[in-house]
């Protein structure tokens, strides 16, 4: 016989069930909530150590999420330097529980800037920690952690990082493994961009990155046509002194300081200095004009043989043999008649001409690497007539450019400046040279292009002035006959000059595009021609050959000069 429960009992059971199931959930909850509760004062507790840490009274740190160094910029804001989070790679040699010399050669081979024979030294040392690699690859730091040596340490570190590689390396400079610029703008900014109050912005440079790469590439493309030594460019705001380019080759990659050429780290447009030649004939020009020397430009000079001064003679690449005019001094580039304007200045105006402009003391910027100008310690009457064309006095090739922004912008001389001017901002300046004097030279310069020995230079439409200078090299035995320095400095747009731009090559070597010759007008005013074919729009200049300077009354100065001669 069978015997069944009574409905009353399954009843109660199953109401028993149902309140355990109830009793098992909350417990569960509360276990949960517990575990969140926990997990959530951890996570508050390293939110506010991040923080708010450095925070006395507890209140928001804004400098805690900031980089530890701000951001570099072009002026267009165009990032040129910035720091990442990169990875660090250590061991500790006293804590190694695989033999040293199985961990050895495999590290070599991951990291060989140290021989196999280096790391067993190091990991026998015993020391507590040292570093392996700085700044390492996320792929080197997997590698190296899949050797299974659990001494091995590994850590995230600020990385300075330049993502445009060797664009501005002479502008920029580089930091140390600490963060602390070494050279460059990260030198000169070291402190702003370290401090928190300034680094929650970029700090803008003058420099144009795109007008940059286009002297880069140019001047590159030149240096390694003509084989030459080194190369210089810049590209100068005449009214600002803001650099919107700056280039000395070879060039570095910050990023790769350590695998550099140490030649390479040499600034040369601030720190060599250079016999730049027949370039300082304009200066000496405008000088003249200014000292009631030169008050006429149909003035007629004798250049009709070499100039004799004591044992040294002075004489023309290219001799007419007849007298010239002003004009006709600057477009045949006569250093005969350059000399005899400087001998009629004298020693003393000559000597502070150039003091005028610059030439006695370092170039007038930002950067801390800076060369000092080789001037004359005795000024005789041969000095003053050779310095007047370029010969005897060497500068660096922004203290030309310098010179030639107040050329051609009425005659004010302004410092050069790597950092970005607000409009209206620019420093006022010197008045070196009269509005008359400038103007006259402007037309001048103008000319060289157009009918001188600046031709080369010219870009249809984009009234670019200029003047060549081809200098002979110093060196141990004296003057080189067959190595020079070639430099075309340049101005545009001659109806209203806004930029200068300056080429210089050193030591190059005749090719074919040049005919074998090695003078500026073949090697540098080329350069200067393709950077503002390609960088003149960029800045807001086009091509218009209704602003053409009127030219018509030099050039009838010249035809008479050479009708009455003949």
């Amino acid at each position: 016989m069978t015997t069944h429960v009574a409905r009353p009992t399954r009843t109660r059971q199953a109401k028993f069930r149902e309140q355990s199931l109830a009793i098992a959930h909350q417990r569960l909850m509360v276990l949960m909530l517990l575990f969140s509760a926990v997990a959530l004062v951890i996570a508050l507790r390293l939110l506010w150590l991040t923080v708010f840490s450095d925070s006395a009274d507890g209140r928001l740190n804004p400098n805690a999420l900031l980089p530890p160094r701000a951001d570099i910029v072009d002026r267009n804001g165009e990032v040129l330097a910035r720091t990442i989070d990169a990875w660090s790679i250590g061991v500790h040699p006293n804590k190694l529980l695989n033999k040293p010399e199985d961990i050895a050669p495999k590290l070599a081979a991951l990291m060989p800037e140290r021989s196999e024979v280096e790391y067993l030294r190091l990991l026998k040392s015993g020391i507590r920690f040292t570093y392996l690699r700085r700044r390492a690859m996320p792929e080197l730091v997997a590698a190296v952690n899949a050797l299974g040596e659990p001494a091995m340490a590994f850590s995230r570190e600020p990385e300075r990082l330049y993502p445009q590689l060797t664009l501005a390396s002479h502008v920029l400079g580089y930091t140390d493994m600490d963060g602390h610029g070494v050279t460059g703008m990260e030198r000169v900014l070291d402190k702003q961009l370290s401090d928190p109050q300034d680094r929650k912005q970029p700090i803008a440079l003058s420099i144009d990155s795109r007008v940059q790469a286009a002297m880069e590439s140019e001047l590159n493309s030149a240096m390694v046509s003509h084989q030459a030594l080194g190369a210089t460019g810049l590209v100068m705001d005449v009214h600002t002194g803001e650099m919107l380019a700056l280039v000395s080759l070879p060039v570095y990659n910050p990023n790769k300081v350590g695998q550099s050429n140490p030649d390479a780290f040499r600034n040369n447009v601030t720190q060599s200095v250079y016999e730049l030649g027949s370039t300082f004939k304009p200066i000496t020009m405008a000088g003249a004009m200014d000292a009631g020397v030169v008050n006429s430009l149909s003035k007629r000079y004798d250049a009709t043989a070499p100039l004799q001064v004591g044992k040294y003679k002075i004489k023309d690449d290219h001799p007419l043999n007849r007298w010239l005019n002003v004009p006709e001094t600057l477009v045949h580039s006569s250093n005969i008649v350059t000399a005899r304007i400087a001998d009629q200045m004298g020693q003393q105006r000559m000597e502070a001409l150039f003091r005028r402009v610059g030439f006695y003391e370092p170039p007038q910027i930002e950067l801390k690497e800076k060369g000092r100008p080789l001037v004359p310690g005795y000024w005789g009457r041969t000095t003053t007539m050779t310095t007047a064309y370029g010969h005897g006095i060497a500068v660096t090739p922004l203290q030309l450019a310098c010179a030639y922004a107040s050329l051609v912008n009425g005659g004010i001389l302004r410092p050069a400046t790597l950092m970005k001017v607000p409009n209206g901002k620019a420093v006022p300046g010197k008045r070196v040279f009269s509005q008359q004097a400038s103007d006259n030279i402007r037309q001048l310069l103008r000319l060289i292009v157009t009918d001188g020995t600046g031709k080369k230079a010219d870009v249809a439409g984009m009234r670019i002035g200029g003047k060549t200078g081809t200098a002979e090299k110093p060196g141990a035995g004296g003057y080189s006959k067959h190595v020079n320095v070639s430099t075309f400095a340049s101005a545009f747009p001659m109806d209203g000059p806004r930029y200068v731009v300056i080429a210089m090559l050193d030591s190059p070597k005749g090719n074919a595009e040049s005919f074998g010759l090695t003078t500026a007008a073949w090697t540098a005013a080329p350069v200067v021609a393709k950077v503002i074919a390609r960088t003149g729009p960029m800045l807001g200049v086009f091509p218009d050959p209704s602003k053409e300077m009127q030219l018509d009354e030099l050039r009838t100065l010249i035809w008479k000069a050479k009708t009455d001669e003949e």
